[in-house]
């Protein structure tokens, strides 16, 4: 072993974390998450945190966590507005789109230079708003129908609230495509594109990183496609008995990130 591959295995490896059910819940913070996230800057381990929530901008979440007791600046919070605006400046620098969603998302494609426009756009991107519109769900469609390719920040079908779960992108998307026929490209979780953007955020190799999240279905395969070691968290929608239904398991099951020591 050179000294330099001793000195990279001495480090701390880096921790990509969901956010809803692991670091939050509803409108309260999990019990343990501040001193977890506090064990984690003392190690000088690096961290994201990851959420399919494109509704708010990476400084909003930072603010509504901040309310909640919890440190996470802004340039440490990836949202699949972020991984899509990545994806599409990828895909066709300086694009134009017709977008359905909130600040988080035209923010993201605004700062890639990206024209918001209803007039033969090159996509149609749908995410997530608290008032989906019929006038622009029937604009998207017809754009749709006349050649825009059609994108999706993620495909979570509810959203929980403090009054029950909402409609969310994924079932907005599936009655876009079951009026055009056309099917969405999704860009957030379970896309291990999502998790590759946020790794080249932190420029770190999968091979350092650790997925930290509560859904088997989003997170953990997500993480697992990506080469990451995987930590599964009981504080959210998954419980233990369910994981076996699954054909892939995570590396590691604990009751909260309460029980997570770099």
């Amino acid at each position: 072993m050179t000294d330099k591959d001793a000195a990279e295995s001495s480090k701390p490896k880096a921790y990509l974390i969901d956010m809803d059910g692991v670091l939050i819940r509803g409108n309260q913070a999990i019990p343990g998450a501040s001193e977890f996230l506090e064990r984690l800057r003392a190690a000088g381990a690096p961290f994201m945190v990851l959420t399919n929530n494109s509704r708010l901008t990476p400084h909003d979440h930072h603010a509504a966590l901040a309310a909640l007791g919890l440190n996470v600046s802004a340039e440490c919070i990836f949202t699949s507005a972020l991984a899509t605006s990545h994806f599409l400046d990828n895909q066709r620098p300086k694009g134009t789109a017709f977008v359905i969603g909130e600040a988080g998302l035209t923010t993201a494609l605004h700062d890639i230079g990206y024209r918001i426009t209803e007039h033969d756009p090159d996509y149609v991107v749908l995410g997530e708003t608290n008032t989906y519109s019929f006038v622009s769900i029937t604009t998207a469609i017809r754009l749709i129908q006349g050649g825009a390719r059609f994108i999706a920040t993620n495909p979570d079908v509810v959203g929980p609230t403090d009054q029950g779960i909402v409609p969310a992108t994924g079932a907005v998307a599936a009655l876009i495509t079951a009026a055009t026929g056309v099917q969405p490209y999704f860009v957030g979780k379970p896309n291990p594109l999502m998790m590759r953007e946020a790794l080249r955020e932190m420029n770190v190799h999968s091979e350092n990183a650790i997925m930290i999240g509560d859904r088997m279905d989003t997170d953990m395969v997500a993480g697992i496609e990506s080469g990451l070691e995987t930590i599964l968290v009981l504080s959210g929608v998954t419980t233990r008995e369910e994981v076996d239904r699954y054909p892939y398991r995570p590396h590691r099951i604990v009751n909260s990130v309460a029980d997570i020591y770099p």
